[in-house]
């Protein structure tokens, strides 16, 4: 067995929880994560869940994991290799072994690493015991029989009790990094107040993990993360969908509308309708329609009637409503789509998280029907960015899609509640003078927008559809030339947005040899990657992130034209860089695509950007 080599004080480190489905991964990586916030730590979690919904118990199919990375310094991933990894059986090794530092910490249910787990993982003899693992830190923790005779006189039935042994090992992960009890204790509490025998139950495993790591004394001494220096405030971990779902209810009471969210249960998507659904004290309207068409078609309606309308889906879902979505551009309605991606084409990797739904954002609709396309880029800015996405809808009367994706949506990161001032406030274009002289395409010259109005306003009342429209009466029109106005109107409406939107902003050398440019979720990877090696003395390479896609921020080619070569990184098979190409063919560019359902490692980015210098 290796000598441990994690220090007594470290800046950040990364953990990784993983078992099969039943075992629980992902409460113990969330409560983990919560006393690792409570401590002041900075951090950011990604979980990973088998794509098969039933998989083989035991099977290396079937396992589950969460990871996360904590530090006293700012996180902006979830880490590459891992520092301590917790299995709860055989499975759960082979799947996550490669992850694991050299010299890394193991903590293994020894209890599960039978003769018929072993065989179900794949594995001729134990690995506990064969030398496999002698470069390793393994602590053979006997997790389910201390569990059951920690909980032996609660009168529950076995099964119950042998699926606390991750409570065991959450007690040996808290004792390890120093973490105090009673903020894990609270929550338990708080989560199972309708079953005080699992309440005790909990508490209990929890306190015999606590118990069997200060008594064997396997860590030697505890570790410590100091706590990150964040700016003041209140925080929350958050994870993506929720961000997303707070941010739409921050932008109803800002304007001073009711938010109705029309939507079909999908993967990764559903928490936000789950989420919705809770808040009715909120004012909240949410209708789970029959299918994906249907759930658009009715937040179109909502829309129409004068509510904040949102409806939510993945790849497949946003696919069947692309019809529906060119009814909103062309009825030139205010609504937020929101797309979390996950790995396509079809079914795909239904658990597993890309970025390949951009080119369907961007022309993902017959005729030209242009709207506006915004990516979030961490679980905590969802919030900020649907709150955007809400108010550029309402500003510029037009559709907005709102990209995420199941790495975002699942994964967590601390928040800062806003406060005042913090949020800008969303002018709802209402028409103010006689109503007399307006007409449904009645508008605002700056902007082009039309005037929202609801057909149920005394004095507004009016139709709207799919058919083609007059300019300004919105009457149905077959003109020809009316036509070609009309779709040049609703581009150009489009593309002055650009002027409102923030300009890029490059972190690292501001011109040089050579750009890293990323969108969405695959901020955390380049940014740390990039830091790391201005660290490290590289001094030509910069960073921008786009989050505004369509329109592009107003200065994105004088940021590309400060740059010898131009890096575009992303989780799909080079759609982003396609976009630019299109746009600005006059740069060089080169690109990296990962398209494993995984997000990238800051060590890949690392090496791709030395490789394209070297070059």
């Amino acid at each position: 067995m290796a000598k441990n080599i994690l220090a007594p004080e470290m800046r950040k480190v990364v953990v990784r929880f993983s078992g099969d489905s039943g075992d629980g991964m992902q409460l113990t990586g969330d409560m983990f994560s919560q006393s690792s916030g409570f401590a002041g730590n900075d951090l950011t979690t990604i979980p990973d869940f088998p794509a098969e919904i039933r998989a083989p118990q035991g099977t290396i199919g079937g396992v589950s994991s969460f990871q996360i990375q904590i530090g006293g310094t700012e996180i902006y991933t979830p880490g590459d290799s891992v520092d301590v990894l917790v299995v709860m059986n055989p499975a759960a090794l082979a799947a996550n072994l490669a992850l694991l530092k050299p010299g890394g910490t193991i903590i293994a249910d020894k209890d599960a690493f039978t003769p018929k787990n072993l065989k179900k993982a794949e594995y001729e003899s134990n690995p506990l015991e064969d030398g496999t693992l002698e470069e390793f830190h393994v602590i053979q923790a006997p997790a389910t029989s201390l569990t059951k005779e920690a909980l032996k006189d609660l009168g529950l039935e076995m099964q119950a009790m042998t699926r606390s042994k991750n409570m065991f090992a959450l007690g040996v992960v808290l004792y390890m990094f120093s973490r105090p009890l009673q903020n894990t204790i609270d929550f338990i509490e708080k989560k199972f107040y309708k079953k005080p025998v699992l309440v005790e139950a909990n508490k209990r495993a929890i306190e015999a993990g606590v118990s069997f790591a200060e008594s064997t004394e396997v860590f030697g001494r505890s570790i410590v993360i100091p706590p990150a220096k964040l700016p003041k405030g209140t925080y929350r971990n958050i994870d993506g969908n929720t961000a997303i779902a707070w941010g739409l209810l921050a932008a109803a009471e800002n304007c001073g509308k009711n938010l109705s969210l029309s939507s079909y249960p999908i993967t990764p998507a559903s928490e936000i309708l789950h989420e919705l659904s809770a808040r009715k004290d909120m004012g909240a309207i949410v209708f789970q329609a029959e299918d994906e068409i249907a759930a658009i078609c009715a937040a179109i309606g909502a829309a129409f009637s004068g509510n904040l309308s949102a409806t939510t889906t993945s790849g497949p879902g946003a696919s069947l409503k692309s019809e529906a979505i060119g009814l909103a551009v062309i009825a030139e309605l205010p609504l937020v789509i929101v797309n979390v991606q996950r790995a396509g084409p079809s079914t795909g990797l239904p658990t597993k998280t890309e970025q390949s739904d951009l080119n369907q954002a961007l022309y993902g609709r017959h005729g030209d029907a242009p709207v506006v396309v915004i990516a979030a880029s961490s679980p905590d800015d969802c919030f900020y960015y649907s709150y955007e996405a809400a108010k550029i809808a309402i500003e510029h009367v037009t559709p907005v899609i709102l990209l995420s994706d199941t790495y975002l949506a699942s994964g967590t990161s601390p928040w800062r509640l806003p406060e005042n001032g913090d949020l800008k406030d969303i002018q709802v274009p209402k028409f103010k003078g006689d109503p007399g002289k307006w007409e449904p395409f009645l508008r605002q010259p700056e902007f082009l927008n039309r005037y929202w109005m609801s057909p149920g306003d005394k004095g507004f009342e009016h139709r709207n559809g799919g058919l083609e429209k007059k300019e300004i009466t919105g009457n149905l029109t077959y003109e020809p030339l009316n036509h070609q106005k009309m779709t040049k109107i609703r581009e150009e409406k489009i593309d002055r947005i650009a002027s409102r939107l923030p300009e890029l902003t490059v972190s690292g050398a501001q011109s040089g040899k050579l750009l890293v440019v990323g969108w969405g979720s695959t901020h955390g990877a380049i940014n740390t990657a990039v830091r790391e090696l201005l660290e490290d003395g590289e001094e030509d390479v910069g960073f921008v992130q786009f989050n505004y896609i369509n329109p592009l921020p107003v200065n994105t080619a004088d940021i590309l034209g400060g740059f010898e070569q131009i890096l575009v990184c992303e989780l799909n098979n080079g759609q982003f860089v396609h976009y630019l190409r299109s746009k600005f063919p006059e740069f060089k560019y080169r690109q990296f695509n990962k398209i494993q359902g995984q997000p990238f490692f800051t060590s890949e980015i690392k090496a791709e950007i030395i490789n394209t210098l070297s070059r």
